[in-house]
């Protein structure tokens, strides 16, 4: 579904991506970690073509991401961030519809529709369509955000700390709600994060950053047992 291959980025003279590969197949779970700065966010934009790399290439979908057009790319990927990125002034039924319209479904009765069952499939009650995001809680704001970034039914969804804002107890409930919608639908997930176990527990592959490099990409269990070097070592251990 991803493929990076050789891919470097610059921000100006900072090189935020140094020869960077990564595969990730389809329907994986993918988490990465890493500092501040590592270039994490970068890979994400990268997939999305927010970013085009300086060297190298990005593959979605088996498509160069240069070659694409760059709308209806991202209008196949979910985008889930840590603010949720919700309009403050929109309430949740025209947050989440607005993906739908401006994916060209332009149909109110279906976009309504459409609405509700993304809001069943998030936990949240049809009650709260009215609201703003200010008259919502947390794990609700968060969870309108998801279900916005899944409106247009895209394959794969790249999670920037989608969970950082949250407290412990809806943090776990959101990783397992997460969990189970990407059982249930079989995406394929990008999630970044902070918290090494929140890495370990959702990912089913563990990609460990550092200085813009891909320095461990495997299982959790391997990554725990067998760190790559001392680097991994010291983020695990902490």
């Amino acid at each position: 579904m991803i493929r990076m291959e050789d891919v470097s980025y610059s921000y100006g003279k900072k090189e935020v991506l140094h020869h960077f590969n990564l595969h990730v197949k389809e329907g994986e779970f993918l988490t990465v970690i890493g500092c501040s700065g590592c270039g994490k966010t970068t890979m994400l934009k990268l997939i999305n073509a927010l970013l085009l790399p300086s060297l190298g290439t990005v593959y979605v979908q088996g498509h160069d991401i240069t070659k694409t057009d760059h709308i209806a790319l991202r209008r196949s990927i979910g985008y889930a961030i840590q603010n949720k990125g919700l309009f403050p002034h929109m309430t949740v039924e025209d947050n989440i519809a607005y993906v739908l319209t401006i994916s060209g479904q332009k149909n109110k009765k279906q976009n309504q529709k459409r609405v509700l069952e993304l809001l069943n499939l998030v936990g949240l009650e049809e009650s709260l369509l009215k609201r703003r995001p200010s008259e919502l809680s947390g794990g609700q704001q968060q969870r309108v955000g998801i279900a916005r970034a899944l409106a247009a039914k895209p394959k794969i969804m790249l999670m920037d700390e989608p969970f950082g804002a949250l407290d412990e107890i809806t943090r776990k409930m959101m990783q397992k709600e997460l969990l189970a919608l990407h059982k249930k639908l079989g995406l394929t997930v990008v999630f970044i994060t902070h918290d090494i176990r929140e890495a370990m527990k959702l990912g089913d592959r563990v990609l460990v950053m550092n200085q813009g490099r891909a320095v461990q990409l495997d299982r959790p269990e391997v990554i725990l047992s067998h760190p790559a070097n001392a680097f991994v070592q010291e983020l695990i251990s902490d």
